[in-house]
């Protein structure tokens, strides 16, 4: 649908595609609270993307909301915890940061282990 932001199309096809991903693009598609659908999106959306590619917190936010914007902030902290559980690798300028420092400005999500569910 041409309509839907890019980043929901995408998880639509991680999850109609059934590869890596596909669980959490489910979950990120149908669950009811938001910090689930974001959690899982950065998931779906990393996992599909590979560890040799990443994703932002906008496109999660924009594939679980039109108004996406006021998400990025919660977006951004999930990246956080699940970077700390070792799910993610987040990256500035292709620098791995450290979940637990202070860090400002874009960051970039890399998948490390696809295996990690959704729920916290």
């Amino acid at each position: 649908m041409p309509d839907q932001p890019a980043p929901r199309r995408e998880l639509e096809r991680v999850r109609d595609g059934g590869g890596p991903g596909a669980d959490h693009a489910r979950t990120a598609l149908t669950a009811t609270a938001t910090p689930d659908r974001l959690r899982a999106a950065i998931l779906a959306l990393a996992a599909a993307r590979g560890p040799e590619s990443s994703t932002c917190p906008s496109d999660a936010a924009r594939a679980v909301a039109d108004d996406w914007r006021p998400l990025l902030p919660d977006a951004r902290e999930l990246a956080r915890e699940l970077a700390k559980l070792g799910a993610v690798r987040l990256t500035q300028r292709g620098r791995t940061l450290d979940p637990g420092g202070t860090w400002t400005g874009p960051i970039r999500i890399r998948i490390v282990r696809p295996d990690v569910r959704s729920d916290p």
